[in-house]
């Protein structure tokens, strides 16, 4: 069925939204890690976000404040296959903890980027990359709409349940786009919704406008078939949406039935469930074709 069509917040309100969020998640992430918090790793029941959906071996060595600053819904550096000496851009990058994984996957020959437009996060990731130890990292200022690299430049982009919270996913994924060199491969990790079977809840247009709906990574997702479309069209191939696993009311949260109930819906545990239910975290893969003359350009130094 078709998405719900109802506008979505201004641009504006949404960043402003999502970059407070996120600084304060950034600030509760370093106050947990300096009360020596550390997350369980992967063993949940599967409708996990954050920290929880990485094997626990690849949290122990990673520093404490990486790991509580952790918000993804997935883990797009095993998803992206990553390999020595290639160059990775992480879009949203948070407290750091793909881009320290994914340094370490490419190794020194290698160059792992993360973008994110939230100072205390950007600060956060800056201790946690010193902390761990890695020197192959560079954190970029700017917003995932605006990529701050030259075209054909990078390998792989990764990104841990962020495209979502852009108000221009189509800009997002045409700078994606932009930056891969031929043959470059996307590999995220996402929120998407799922086509209303028969008897399931349509997503009410007061979800789709909630602000806070919107930084919680929920009201901002696209639809599987639109993911799709929006890929299509900023050119990408081989493109993959695989559903891993369907949210329950408790895994969104209490933004949620507080949204319907301030609308005038039905916010009783059983709506909720059922309109939750209609969210999903999801592998999505796509490559950027190759080209004839296959050319490439160079990433900008450090001065």
């Amino acid at each position: 069925m078709p998405m719900d069509p109802s506008p979505a917040p201004a641009e504006s309100d949404v960043t402003a939204a999502v970059r407070a969020h996120y600084a304060a998640v950034a600030e509760g992430a370093r106050a947990a890690a300096e009360a020596g918090a550390r997350p369980a790793g992967c063993g949940c029941d599967g409708t996990c976000f954050g920290a929880a959906v990485y094997p626990l071996d690849a949290l122990q060595d990673l520093p404490a404040g990486a790991v509580a600053g952790s918000q993804g819904c997935g883990n797009p550096t095993a998803l992206a296959e990553l390999r020595e000496g290639e160059v990775v851009l992480d879009l949203g990058s948070g407290g750091g903890i793909d881009v320290i994984l994914s340094a370490r996957r490419v190794g020194p020959t290698g160059r792992a980027y993360g973008l994110d437009m939230t100072d205390e996060m950007l600060a956060l990731a800056e201790e946690n990359a010193r902390a761990a130890g890695v020197a192959n990292v560079r954190f970029l200022r700017g917003r995932i709409e605006d990529i701050p690299l030259p075209d054909r430049s990078v390998d792989v982009i990764i990104s841990n349940c962020v495209v979502n919270l852009s108000a221009d996913k189509g800009r997002v994924l045409a700078e994606a786009f932009r930056v891969l060199r031929p043959g470059g491969r996307l590999a995220v990790s996402d929120i998407v919704i799922r086509d209303a079977g028969p008897g399931e809840a349509e997503i009410p247009p007061a979800v789709r406008r909630s602000i806070e709906l919107w930084a919680g990574c929920i009201a901002g997702a696209l639809g599987e078939g639109e993911y799709r479309a929006e890929l299509r069209r900023a050119g990408f191939e081989g493109i993959e949406v695989e559903e891993v696993r369907r949210y329950a009311a408790e895994d969104i949260g209490e933004p949620l039935g507080r949204t319907l109930a301030d609308s005038g819906l039905p916010g009783d545990p059983a709506s909720a469930a059922a309109l939750a239910g209609r969210f999903a975290s999801a592998f999505v893969r796509a490559v950027r074709p190759r080209d004839a003359d296959g050319r490439t350009a160079p990433l900008e130094t450090e001065g």
